[in-house]
């Protein structure tokens, strides 16, 4: 066996395991993220009950807020948001003891409905996705798994290519019975690499150490121009920390009615939000559109309602915009349908690999150990590989972690334990 044998067979090897770890976590993350995708769809499905409304007679927003606080006695005025299209509608979000309540109001002033923000089917995936229902920890686990799918991904890359084949089996799958299944996971795997990496870089800022240590140099570099919004969940819109201390809806000043109409007036993209004076003494009126580059906020005067700030994606610092470019895409809304269909092959196309490469391994798994591939019978020349992993490493924490951990196992543990050493396939290393 020749070095570069040695380094095909070492790298399979790496492979191996990265994805045996991985599988189970890209199968829970492909359907997941394939329905949070969407979101905005699936949100409007759960409010079907409160479109196609009839708008003649209709009465003012103020009227709207209190028919909603009339319905949920001692509640509080959080936020109004906008119709998204005529005969919808108005959502009014209260506060309602330590919970909080979206109440839906017909154009006419009647509560037709309440629900729990917490309970929409968008954030039930969403939690599922980023941390397995399971919090911190759940989230550790889906970083770490998403740390190791880059390194599957690379070593994937590099067993695929080509070193002189045709394009059979390359480029498209051959059909054979010997071959197909391992096509299937090569071929999919090389068309769909970039897609994923791209989704699991642009999950990076949500991860709890990545993003962590994300924020931390955001703030050294001095790049912090304004609060992310890419952080603290679905629930971010619905964060009444701030909200506590709005009191009035205009009462010393404009009433809500004149900024719904000059929110009206704006056009921003949906959703839209319009949030009452606090300590900050103004109004706010906020799009918090998935699509991140249309997100804008702009406040006016709780006395005058003049205009007092406007700002945008423009506005804010490269890296961040950057990010929310990343973010747009990784949730499917940055170039509208045709993200969302992208983000469904790739997410389609995970699942194709995941459930390929799990056939491969059965197909060749031996009664009595794991399987995994054979150690190179020559030491592999890996000094490129090294340098790769070391920058990996240095880029993603947790996978520096999980690195150290597995070599300490296997130096310190592994050879006391040589049955579970042979079973694993690395007796050898151990011994």
């Amino acid at each position: 066996m020749d070095a570069r044998s040695a380094l095909y067979r070492t790298l399979w090897r790496w492979h191996f395991y990265a994805g045996l770890f991985v599988i189970p976590f890209i199968l829970i993350l492909s359907v997941t993220g394939a329905i949070y995708l969407f979101k905005p769809q699936t949100d409007r499905w759960e409010e079907r009950a409160y479109q196609g409304l009839s708008i003649a007679n209709a009465v003012s927003p103020d009227a709207q807020v209190d028919a909603a606080l009339a319905a949920f006695p001692g509640a509080r005025f959080d936020s109004y948001r906008l119709p998204e299209v005529a005969g919808d509608a108005a959502m009014m979000h209260l506060a309602v003891g330590d919970a909080m309540r979206d109440v839906y109001v017909s154009p006419q002033g009647k509560v037709l409905g309440s629900a729990d923000p917490a309970a929409r089917i968008s954030v039930f995936v969403h939690d599922l996705h980023g941390e397995l229902q399971a919090g911190k920890w759940g989230g550790y686990a889906v970083e770490l798994a998403g740390n190791w799918a880059i390194v599957m991904i690379l070593s994937g890359l590099y067993l695929w290519w080509p070193a002189g084949r045709g394009l059979a089996g390359v480029m498209w799958p051959r059909l054979g019975k010997r071959t197909f299944w391992r096509d299937i996971h090569g071929v999919t795997g090389f068309w769909v690499s970039g897609f994923a990496l791209v989704l699991l870089v642009s999950g990076l800022p949500w991860t709890s150490v990545w993003g962590d240590g994300f924020d931390l140099v955001r703030e050294k570099a001095g790049w912090v121009k304004d609060a992310r919004d890419w952080r603290g969940g679905i629930h971010a819109e619905h964060d009444h920390a701030a909200m506590m201390a709005a009191e009035a809806r205009g009462e010393a000043g404009v009433k809500l009615s004149t900024i719904v109409a000059k929110a009206k007036a704006e056009r921003l993209a949906f959703p839209v939000l319009v949030s009452p004076p606090g300590k900050d003494m103004v109004w706010s009126v906020k799009s918090n559109a998935q699509n991140r580059p249309l997100r804008a906020a702009i406040t006016y005067d709780m006395m005058t309602g003049i205009e007092l700030s406007r700002s945008g994606f423009a506005d804010k610092h490269v890296i961040d915009r950057v990010v929310g470019y990343g973010i747009a895409w990784h949730e499917g809304h940055l170039f509208g349908w045709m993200n969302q269909l992208v983000g469904l092959l790739t997410v389609i196309a995970l699942f194709v690999m995941a459930i390929s490469g799990f056939v491969l391994w059965r197909r060749r798994k031996p009664e009595d150990v794991l399987g995994a591939p054979p150690l190179p019978s020559v030491p592999a020349r890996i000094g490129g590989v090294v340098v790769i992993i070391l920058l990996l490493a240095a880029l993603l924490p947790l996978l520096a972690v999980s690195l150290i951990i597995l070599w300490l196992i296997e130096r310190l543990i592994l050879p006391r334990l040589p049955k579970i050493s042979h079973w694993l396939g690395v007796a050898r290393r151990a011994a």
